[in-house]
């Protein structure tokens, strides 16, 4: 059998999770990763709101992870409630990449180093798939939102801001 491309397709295909895995041209220069993601996927019917990013946030006891859309602002206060910690920040950039095994901009909530504390953001369940990163740059992959709900052990909460 073929290696996956990134751990988070291995983790799709360890689980035998029906998934779709879609590659975009990456441009090197840009910062705005999810930006990026939507200018490039948003067509043959996908919607901003149903590509979503990935956040990991410092919590007063380690590390914890956001999926919310790519347009939406993540509310820290919604965050931190939803992960059942009394705050949360946005986690130092080098932090993220140490605990996740990803590099920024292909920070996927599959197949993370180690398993962090998820939330998903409510609207997910609006969608029949839902886009997230693969855990490469140029590389999403999109699936059953309950599918990244149950692999990632989230739990689903309104965490973005008004």
């Amino acid at each position: 059998m073929a290696r996956a491309a990134t751990p988070a397709i291995a983790a799709l295909v360890a689980a035998g999770v029906s998934h779709t895995v879609l590659a975009y041209r990456h441009d090197p220069r840009t910062e705005a990763f999810g930006d990026e993601a939507v200018d490039e996927l948003a067509r043959d019917g996908v919607v901003a709101e149903q590509i979503f990013k990935t956040l990991v946030v410092a919590l007063p006891k380690g590390l914890g992870v956001a999926v919310l859309p790519v347009p939406s602002k993540l509310s820290l206060k919604a965050t931190a409630a939803a992960l059942g910690a009394g705050k949360a920040t946005m986690a130092d950039p080098a932090a993220a990449q140490r605990s996740t095994g990803y590099v920024l901009g292909g920070i996927s909530p599959l197949g993370q180093r180690r398993p962090l504390p998820t939330v998903v953001d409510s609207s997910a369940m609006r969608w029949d798939r839902v886009l997230c990163s693969a855990g490469k740059r140029g590389l999403d992959i999109a699936l059953d939102p309950r599918d990244l709900i149950r692999l990632t052990n989230a739990v689903t909460a309104e965490i973005t801001a008004l």
